[in-house]
């Protein structure tokens, strides 16, 4: 599977589009508001630019793609006004792979300037050009030292690729309790090549004293397996995938070959990294956890909407991958079984993990 041509979530603003399923992923982001505007304030007040280059890495689409841009611009707004300068130039580099919907995302441009001008006071705010950047984060991206500020929320737990030498991972999708040992340790070797990579071409783009605040799942334990986050949801799709091997709907051959490119480090292991690099210095590594309990009783009333709203945004995620290893015809029966399999599993609590965060916040050196 050539990950850079198959992951992408899911487009458009349909039932099962990653738009309408990313709610909790903005939570995540509202809960890291405070870090991202601590980086910027130190940022601007440290330099105060005449113009500022921001991307955002992994921007998907949907709500969330503008979230964070526009909250950075009310930000330097703020503390312009509060220094008297005048207000900076600021390009946005919206940057994920080519397969992501950004369409959805230029559509609503028009309207998401209409409505950041009426939120800002001043008249004189802006000009701000906005810029699609496809291709893979794992690589030079943009042009030597133009990046000022760089974001990037729940994409850097995806992998570029998966792990080589994992065949024996047998009737699992993911790092799993039946896995061989040399499962966790080849999922744990990718992460560090691709960790690397990205801090070192990150290095090359980025000004002296820029910031980066980068947020992706990872886990409060130094075992790579166990049930936190993610993981128990990747077990739970496996569970609906092998049901329908057993039923013949699936062949044991493409099951045995399909996993999933993604990893969810430690703090430490996150920290050696770039350490290892060396061209950031370290402002914040926090460990935080988001409720999937609370999520759902903001938006749910029972077990049964609780399975339909977890399937879905599993759907918005993995359809894509699925989709490129077994083809669609399978698709709507999978979720249906998967639906079903979480429905089993909500009554035990299983579904309701919280979701640990790691949050990092650096400056280059």
């Amino acid at each position: 599977m050539e990950v850079g041509e198959v992951l992408h979530m899911n487009a458009g603003t349909g039932e099962t589009s990653y738009s309408n399923n990313s709610h909790l992923q903005k939570k995540v982001i509202s809960m890291t508001m405070p870090i991202i505007e601590e980086a910027m304030t130190n940022l601007y007040s440290s330099t105060s630019p005449s113009s500022l280059v921001i991307a955002d890495l992994g921007c998907s689409s949907g709500h969330n793609s503008l979230f964070v841009v526009s909250e950075l611009i009310k930000i330097v707004e703020n503390l312009r006004q509060r220094a008297g300068h005048q207000s900076p130039e600021i390009q946005v580099l919206l940057n994920d792979l080519p397969g992501n919907d950004f369409n959805t995302i230029f559509k609503s441009l028009s309207s998401f300037q209409k409505n950041l001008s009426s939120q800002l006071e001043a008249k004189d705010a802006g000009p701000y050009f906005f810029s699609g950047v496809p291709g893979s984060f794992y690589g030079r991206l943009f042009m030597r030292k133009s990046l000022h500020f760089l974001h990037s929320s729940y994409s850097l737990h995806w992998l570029s690729q998966v792990p080589e030498q994992i065949e024996n991972n047998k009737r699992n999708i993911y790092m799993a309790s039946t896995s061989p040992p040399n499962v966790p340790k080849a999922y744990y070797s990718q992460f560090q090549r691709d960790f690397s990579t990205f801090l070192k071409c990150r290095a090359e783009e980025m000004v002296t004293g820029g910031r980066m605040v980068l947020t992706f799942i990872g886990r409060k334990s130094e075992d790579p397996i166990n049930k936190e986050g993610s993981n128990s949801m990747w077990d739970l799709l496996a569970m609906a995938l092998n049901d329908m091997v057993s039923k013949g709907l699936i062949k044991e051959e493409q099951m045995d070959s399909f996993n999933i490119p993604l990893y969810t480090p430690s703090l430490s292991e996150v920290k050696s990294e770039i350490l290892e690099e060396g061209s950031f210095s370290i402002d914040r590594l926090e460990f935080s956890e988001i409720s999937k309990s609370n999520y759902y009783n903001e938006h749910i009333m029972n077990h049964s909407d609780a399975s339909g709203i977890a399937a879905n945004s599993q759907r918005a995620v993995a359809e894509p991958l699925l989709v490129s290893h077994f083809g669609d015809g399978i698709i709507e029966e999978v979720f249906c079984r998967y639906k079903e399999i979480i429905s089993e599993h909500v009554s035990q609590d299983q579904i309701l993990l919280e979701i640990p965060n790691l949050i990092i916040s650096v400056t280059k050196k």
